[in-house]
């Protein structure tokens, strides 16, 4: 590591939260479903133009994000193997080709991971890649279960066509040292342990932390 701690000027915002793009660096990531948080959450967290927050408002409202996506509110659709199987094949397809994917986990309403980002490859257009794909799939495997009219009927309105899928913005945050390193690894694997869905952090299936379990 090294380089890819180092912080360079490359802050750039696309209306809601600012995202930082460089080449090489480390970058933790978020994004959840787009019914993962109740309306009056998101009412809250839409308030003020988040660059207007004061440093310790921005931390408590990612906390009260993080805090309400851990009580597991809306359809939940990533809790299915097989959902969570789509999302983690889609980031492992372009591993050493365009990213190095280092951490993962695969929540029932939202996801986190740890990538070092290649040349020429930017964050938001990774995550708009990822996002794209896996919201067809996951469609495409619910319409082909659900074929009748009567079971359509009772699926989570994100699965039609038009509806908004995942949320529209994404949160990532580069890492500054190997401190950080260290402690966003342990967040992204004890996130299903703090959730209480497991005892364990490599009990979880859809997390790749037995692959640092020495």
């Amino acid at each position: 590591m090294g380089n890819e701690f180092s912080c360079l000027d490359n802050w750039h915002n696309r209306g809601y939260l600012p995202h930082y793009e460089a080449d090489n660096k480390i970058q933790f990531i978020t994004y959840r479903l787009s019914d993962s948080l109740p309306l009056e959450v998101k009412k809250k967290l839409s308030e003020d133009a988040y660059q207007n927050l004061s440093d310790k408002e921005k931390e408590d409202r990612r906390a009260l994000t993080e805090k309400t996506l851990d009580k597991g509110y809306g359809s939940c659709l990533l809790k299915n193997p097989d959902c969570a199987k789509i999302i983690v094949d889609a980031w492992k397809f372009f591993d050493s080709k365009r990213y190095t994917l280092i951490a993962y986990v695969v929540m029932p309403n939202h996801v986190h991971l740890l990538i070092r980002v290649y040349e020429n490859w930017k964050v938001g257009e990774l995550v708009k890649s990822w996002k794209a794909f896996t919201a067809k799939q996951i469609r495409k495997l619910y319409r082909e279960a659900h074929s009748n009219a009567e079971c359509n009927s009772a699926l989570p309105p994100i699965l039609f066509k038009g509806a908004t899928f995942w949320q529209r913005e994404y949160w990532d945050r580069f890492i500054r040292d190997e401190r950080h390193f260290q402690k966003s690894m342990n967040y992204i694997f004890q996130n299903p342990v703090k959730a209480g869905l497991c005892k364990s952090a490599l009990d979880w299936a859809w997390s790749n932390a037995k692959d640092f379990k020495n």
